[in-house]
């Protein structure tokens, strides 16, 4: 085949010459149109995400590099907030804070929601009931969570001390004692996203082909072989999403903290975004606030890339 009749095809495909090989056509081929079109739809999106998203980020980086309290200009500092994150201690105590926060409650989250999903998924009695009662957080703010979260671990009316004190056992310092403090702020938030991950694990669940655990069992396979090589990888796309989402909520979590502990005490629950509104809106100094945004945002990018080249499982599983 010539050189000629092959080009003349690659034209013809891109709707670039007339069925008889004349003059180029200048009526937009099917596939631009669908991509005009697609486009046309992503529009309202995309300025909604350049408004909200892309423009606020490129304040925050900016007002990250001045010294300002909110009002009127600020002075322009270049790096100098950043120098102070590296001295400062109670960022560094907040960053090990978030990274320990993170470590316990995504694993542990993820655990129970994949168990309790297995169990909701079986021959359970009474499933739609369980699932109603674990979804229930969901429906709740973190602030309305936080405040049920002090209802309960209250050191002086809270309900978890009364049961303990009816036992003979002594009450837990909840508040002023920071190992209590952070341990309650971590149960209250395993409450709250236990729903949210096995909602997600159900899905996967009931999308995996039950003719796969026939032939398992067929096979001499037992329950635990079968949630090992059988469920534990398929659902291994579900489990790529929800480590995603479970990591980027811990490095944000803000709400639950900032109403059950305030950061306290002594700074032994303060977490990154607790810290970052404590000097943006507590001690107005909201150049160096933007600047503990930004490493957060650094952070969160950077661990979101690294999982994505490194994950093998992201993709569904036939």
């Amino acid at each position: 085949m010539s050189s000629a009749s092959t080009a003349l095809r690659k034209r013809a495909a891109y709707g670039t010459a007339t069925a008889d090989g004349g003059k180029p056509s200048r009526r937009p081929t099917r596939r631009y149109r669908e991509s005009l079109v697609g486009y046309a739809f992503l529009t309202p999106t995309l300025i909604l995400l350049g408004v909200f998203v892309l423009l606020p980020l490129v304040g925050a980086v900016v007002i990250s590099l001045q010294k300002t309290n909110g009002f009127g200009a600020g002075t322009f500092t270049g790096l100098e907030n950043y120098a102070r994150l590296v001295r400062d201690p109670v960022f560094w105590r907040s960053t090990l804070n978030t990274a320990l926060f993170t470590a316990i409650v995504t694993p542990v989250s993820m655990l129970l929601g994949l168990g309790v999903a297995v169990l909701l998924n079986s021959v359970l009695p009474a499933r739609g009931l369980f699932r109603s009662i674990l979804i229930v957080p969901m429906a709740i703010s973190g602030v309305a969570t936080a405040l049920i979260g002090t209802l309960v671990f209250d050191q002086n009316n809270g309900v978890l001390d009364k049961m303990l004190r009816s036992l003979g056992l002594p009450a837990i310092q909840w508040q002023s004692g920071s190992t209590a403090a952070f341990v309650s702020v971590v149960l209250v938030t395993l409450w709250w996203r236990v729903g949210f991950n096995m909602l997600i694990y159900l899905a996967g669940l009931q999308g995996i082909n039950p003719y796969l655990y026939e032939a398992a069992r067929l096979d001499g396979a037992n329950g635990w072989q079968q949630f090992r090589y059988l469920t534990v990888p398929m659902v291994g796309p579900s489990s790529f999403f929800l480590l995603i989402m479970n990591v980027i909520y811990s490095f944000q979590v803000f709400d639950i903290v900032f109403v059950m502990t305030g950061g306290g005490p002594q700074n032994a629950t303060s977490v990154l975004v607790t810290y970052a509104y404590d000097n943006g809106f507590v001690t107005r100094d909201q150049g160096y606030a933007a600047a503990i945004g930004v490493v957060l945002l650094l952070a969160t990018m950077t661990f979101t890339a690294v999982r994505w080249r490194s994950s093998r499982n992201r993709d569904p599983v036939e």
